[in-house]
Order: C-alpha cells, then sequence, then structure tokens
C-alpha cells in the first residue's frame, strides 16, 4: 500500500514539475517573444527574462531584435543618361513590430524575399532617374538615403525598420568597361604621341639653333683665328725683316740651318745635289758669304766718325 502510495506522489510531482517546466520560457536580451494562444497572438514580450504561459494551449515564437542583414544580388540598372550599371547594394533593418512581422512574414527567411524585391524596385526607380555620374560620384549620398526612406515606407508594414542602405559598388558593365579602357587608352596614347611630336619640334628648335649659334661661333673664332695669324705672320716678316737688315750673314746662316733642319729630318733622306751647290757653302765654312753679299751695317758704322748733333730747332 505505500509504495502504492509513493509511486502515485512520485508520478504527480513529477507531472507538476512537467506543468511547472513547460509554463516557463526565457527570453534573452536579443529576442523578443510573441506568445500565441491556439494560434492567435495574444501579447508580445519584449523585456528580457523568465515568463509565464499557459502549458499546452500558449506557444511562443522568438523573434530577433538585433540589426539584420539583407544582402541584394548585383543587378543591372539604366541611369538617365541610358548608360547600363550593375549596381551591388545591401541594407540593415530591425524587426520592431513582432506581430505584425508574423503576420505578414512570418520568418527572417520570407522577410528577406519581401525585402529584396521591395529593395530592387526601390533601386531601379531611384538610379533611373539620375545619371551615371550623380550614381557613382556626385549625388550617391543622397540616392543611398532616397532608396532607404522608399524602401522604409513599404518595410513598415512588415514590422520592419530600415536603418541603412549602401550600394557597395556601381559599375560599367564587364563589355562597357573594356570599352571605355579601350577607348581612354587610345585618348592617353594620342596625347603621348602629341607631346613627343611637341617635343621632337622643341628638340629640333634647340638643335638648329646650336648648330646656327656653333657655326657662327667657330666662323668668328676661325676670323680671329686668321686675323691674328696674318698679324704674326706680319710680326713675324717685320721681325725677320729687322733682323735681316742688322746682320745679313747670320740671318743666311740662320735661315740655311732651319732649311738643313727640315730637310734631314726624315729616317730616309735622299738629296740629289751637286758637292759645291750654294744650299751646302755652310758646311764647308761656316763664315761663308754668297757672292755679292754686303759687309755688316755695324762694322762701317763703327768705323765712320761721328758726326757732330743738329742744333735744336726752336718750336714755332
Amino acid at each position: 500500500m505505500r509504495n502504492s502510495v509513493g509511486l502515485i506522489l512520485a508520478i504527480l510531482v513529477a507531472a507538476v514539475l512537467i506543468v511547472l517546466y513547460s509554463s516557463l520560457f526565457s527570453v534573452y536580451q536579443t529576442q523578443q517573444a510573441l506568445v500565441l494562444r491556439l494560434g492567435e497572438p495574444i501579447r508580445v514580450i519584449e523585456d528580457p527574462g523568465l515568463h509565464a504561459k499557459i502549458p499546452l494551449v500558449d506557444s511562443v515564437i522568438l523573434i530577433d531584435n538585433r540589426i539584420l542583414d539583407l544582402e541584394n544580388p548585383s543587378q543591372e540598372v539604366i541611369a538617365s543618361d541610358q548608360k547600363r550599371l550593375v549596381v551591388d547594394a545591401f541594407a540593415r533593418y530591425r524587426i520592431v513590430n513582432p506581430l505584425r512581422f508574423y503576420q505578414s512574414v512570418g520568418t527572417i527567411e520570407g522577410a528577406n524575399s519581401r525585402l529584396a524585391t521591395v529593395l530592387n524596385s526601390s533601386l531601379r526607380r531611384v538610379l533611373g532617374e539620375s545619371t551615371f555620374i550623380d550614381v557613382v560620384r556626385d549625388q550617391r549620398e543622397n540616392l543611398m538615403a532616397r532608396i532607404r526612406d522608399q524602401v522604409n515606407r513599404e518595410a513598415a508594414g512588415f514590422g520592419i525598420n530600415i536603418i541603412d542602405v549602401r550600394i557597395r559598388r556601381a559599375d560599367l558593365p564587364e563589355a562597357n568597361s573594356q570599352a571605355v579602357f579601350q577607348r581612354m587608352q587610345t585618348e592617353r596614347q594620342r596625347e603621348a604621341a602629341e607631346i613627343r611630336a611637341q617635343g621632337g619640334e622643341a628638340a629640333q628648335t634647340i638643335r638648329s639653333r646650336a648648330d646656327r649659334d656653333s657655326t657662327i661661333i667657330v666662323a668668328e673664332a676661325n676670323a680671329t683665328a686668321d686675323k691674328l695669324r696674318g698679324e704674326g705672320e706680319a710680326l713675324r716678316n717685320d721681325i725677320f725683316a729687322q733682323a735681316y737688315n742688322q746682320d745679313r750673314g747670320f740671318f743666311d746662316f740662320y735661315r740655311s740651318m732651319q732649311a738643313y733642319e727640315a730637310s734631314l729630318k726624315g729616317s730616309d733622306t735622299r738629296m740629289l745635289l751637286a758637292p759645291d751647290s750654294e744650299f751646302f757653302r755652310f758646311f764647308g765654312n761656316p763664315a761663308a758669304r754668297p757672292e755679292g753679299a754686303l759687309a755688316s751695317p755695324a762694322a762701317p758704322a763703327a768705323a765712320a766718325p761721328a758726326q757732330p748733333a743738329a742744333p735744336a730747332t726752336p718750336a714755332n
């Protein structure tokens, strides 16, 4: 009898524990809860902690209250200037109304699917009204704000708040990019060829000017050299003439020595001259004089008596 009573008590305790366990549930800080009674929503729990429900009657759906990501696949958009763009965008959103979220989309996967459609439509609508330059450079921030506002208006019906929409990449399609690249390359090559031509022209001008200046400088230098050479030769001839007039015998001797040196320089010198030639007269007699040579002007000058100085003529 006692065993039967103990067994019954144990069963009752176990049933009570099961009922208590089924009537309690926890909500974490990253979650919010929607309580359903026989499939009908009765309340929303947003505070974290331990909460109670009616076992076997109430059910709890936990919904994430963190910021969620919506990754949108790349798509082509035609801008207002008829240029095709490959746009890669993403969105960040948060569930702010669990009841409406549950009634409209049900799950996060369903929300992502619906939001992707809304985001694509808004992208095409806003970017289709803008130019290529506005999208990639000038008005990018404003365009993203407009897209976010439009998506947010439609997402409010899902119990969702769109926090941000960003265009990760907006570029031309691959074929267009290659065409633009080729056009840019051709333009740069044309500019490079033009700059090279201008450089070649400037180099030719500088080279021609330098050649002209060098020709003028060389001509002036040659003229100066010829002038100096002529003056030097004139001075030399004058010195020779003065030396000849002072001592003709020594001058003949000196000039003959120069002639001997110039004619006997080579390693194989051959001269066909008679032994008694006038050219070799200084070989036999260094004091030789040509026939009819005048005496040195110094001797008669020394032998001549001194002449008295002429009287000075008074100046007028």
